[in-house]
C-alpha cells in the first residue's frame, strides 16, 4: 500500500505525544513493506519568518492556498491510494483536504483531540470541563472566554476555521480515527457522522526496558499544566506527606507553565524530585523502575499515551476516573481510578497502589497482558490498514457512481 501521511509538527520545545504517535505509525508501515511519503510542516520554522511572514500565520490557520496547489501536485504526480491527515494547524490548514479532493485520494484522519468541537481542542477552560461550543452553530463562547492561550486574539483564527472548514471535514474524510470510544462519543453526540468515527487506539512500541522489581517511585510524566492535574497531584502527594508518606518518592518528569511552581514546590524535598524534561530513553527507563505511573488530568483526556506507555512496561497506573481512562484502566485490576479533580481520592488511590506489594505486582502482570491484546505494534498496524482499505473502498464506490454519503455535496472542494 502507498501511503502519505500529513502533519504540522508540534514545536520541539515541548514534548509532543503525537509527533511521536505520527513518527511511529510511519515507522510500523514501513517496517511492515508499506510506502510511506510524508507532506510535513514544522511549527519550529514559524520562528525563522520575516516579521510580516510571522503576522500572515494566522491567516493560514483557516485556509493556506498554496499548500493546496502543493499537495495536489504531490497527489497527482505520486497517486498514493490513502492520505493519512494528523495535525494540521497552523501552517497546512484544512485545504489539504480540498487537494485530497482535487486529486481524487481518499483521506483518514486521526483525531488526536477534540479540535473538531472545541478550538483549542481540549474541553476545558480555567481547569474546569467546559463543552460550551459543543454542537453550537458558532464557537462564539471561545472567542469571548479567550480559550486558546488566554487570547481572544489568538482564539479568532481557530473558531474561524472550525466554522467554515467544519462541513468540509466531516464530508471530505472517507474515516476518521478515534483514539478512544470517550472521544467518538462526544464527537458524535456533537453532531460527527457516525458511520465514519471508528475507535482505533494508539499503539506503543514494546519498551526494552520492563519493570523486574518493585519500583523505586511514583512517576508523573507528562506537561506541567494545569490541565494535566499537576496541581491536583501537588495538593494530592502533601496530603500524603503529612501522613507518613509511601516510603517511595515522587518523580516529577517534564516542562510546562506550572515548571516555576514544581520547581519551588519540590526544592529541599527528599521526598519529591524535579528532574526536568527527560528524553525517549530516559522516559523508557523511569517508567521501568516505577511503582506506579500517575496521571491525574483533570481535563478529558481523549487518550492516555502515558498509561499504555506504562503498561507496557509492566506498571500500574493511577489515573483520573474520566475520559479515556476509564477505557484504559481497569480499575482494581491494571491500576486504580480516582475521582476527577478530588485531591483526598488520588491520595488514597496513590496509598493503597504503594501499600500492597504483591497486589501492585499482579496489577502490572495484568497491565502489561492488557497491552499485549490491545494497544502492541502488531495490533495497531492491523487497525491502521484496516481503516486505510475501508477508506478506498468508500472512494471506489463513489468512483463507480455509487450512493453518494449524505453531505459530500461539492465532494469537498472549496
Amino acid at each position: 500500500m502507498h501511503v502519505l501521511v500529513v502533519h504540522n509538527r508540534y514545536n520541539s520545545a515541548q514534548p509532543s505525544g503525537e509527533n511521536n504517535v505520527v513518527d511511529q505509525e510511519v515507522a510500523l508501515l514501513r517496517g511492515a513493506g508499506h510506502r510511506v511519503g510524508v507532506f510535513e510542516r514544522r511549527s519550529d520554522d514559524i520562528a525563522g519568518r520575516s516579521l510580516p511572514g510571522k503576522a500572515a500565520v494566522p491567516l493560514l490557520v483557516p485556509w493556506n492556498p498554496a499548500v493546496r496547489r502543493e499537495l495536489a501536485a504531490r497527489l497527482r504526480a505520486e497517486r498514493p491510494d490513502v492520505v493519512h491527515v494528523h495535525n494540521v494547524f497552523p501552517l497546512l490548514s484544512p485545504a489539504v483536504l480540498a487537494a485530497c479532493a482535487d486529486a481524487g485520494v481518499p483521506a483518514v484522519a486521526t483525531l488526536h483531540n477534540y479540535t473538531q468541537v472545541c478550538p483549542p481542542g481540549t474541553l476545558q477552560r480555567e481547569g474546569r470541563s467546559c463543552t460550551e461550543c459543543v454542537g453550537a452553530a458558532t464557537p462564539l463562547p471561545a472567542v469571548r472566554h479567550g480559550c486558546y492561550r488566554d487570547s481572544r486574539l489568538a482564539t479568532v483564527p481557530l473558531a474561524v476555521s472550525l466554522s467554515v472548514n467544519r462541513r468540509r471535514w466531516w464530508s471530505g474524510v472517507e474515516r476518521f480515527f478515534c483514539i478512544s470510544a470517550a472521544q467518538r462519543d462526544v464527537l458524535v453526540a456533537a453532531g460527527m457522522p457516525a458511520e465514519r468515527l471508528a475507535v482505533k487506539h494508539n499503539f506503543v512500541p514494546d519498551p526494552d526496558a520492563r519493570r523486574s522489581g518493585a519500583g523505586e517511585h511514583v512517576l508523573y510524566l507528562g506537561r506541567l499544566a494545569e490541565a494535566k492535574g499537576v496541581r491536583l497531584l501537588m495538593a494530592a502527594w502533601d496530603e500524603v506527606a503529612a501522613g507518613g508518606g509511601v516510603g517511595a518518592p515522587l518523580v516529577i518528569a517534564g516542562t510546562g507553565p506550572l515548571e516555576g511552581e514544581v520547581t519551588a514546590w519540590a526544592a529541599g524535598r527528599d521526598d519529591v524530585r524535579y528532574v526536568g524534561l527527560y528524553d525517549a530513553e530516559q522516559c523508557r527507563r523511569a517508567v521501568a523502575r516505577a511503582v506506579a505511573v500517575v496521571a491525574p488530568s483533570t481535563w478529558l483526556e481523549a487518550f492516555g499515551l502515558v498509561v499504555v506507555e506504562a503498561m507496557a512496561a509492566g506498571v500500574p497506573t493511577v489515573a483520573a476516573g474520566h475520559g479515556a481512562f476509564v477505557e484504559l484502566v481497569e480499575d482494581g485490576a491494571t491500576g486504580l481510578l480516582h475521582r476527577p479533580g478530588d485531591t483526598a481520592s488520588l491520595a488514597a488511590c496513590l496509598r493503597r497502589i504503594t501499600a500492597e506489594p504483591d497486589r501492585n505486582r499482579r496489577m502490572g502482570l495484568a497491565a502489561r497482558r492488557r497491552y499485549e491484546q490491545g494497544f502492541s505494534p502488531a495490533v495497531g498496524l492491523e487497525r491502521l490498514v484496516e481503516g486505510y482499505r475501508a477508506a478506498i473502498a468508500g472512494r471506489s464506490v463513489l468512483a463507480r457512481g455509487g450512493d453518494t454519503p449524505a453531505g459530500r455535496g461539492d465532494g469537498g472542494r472549496r
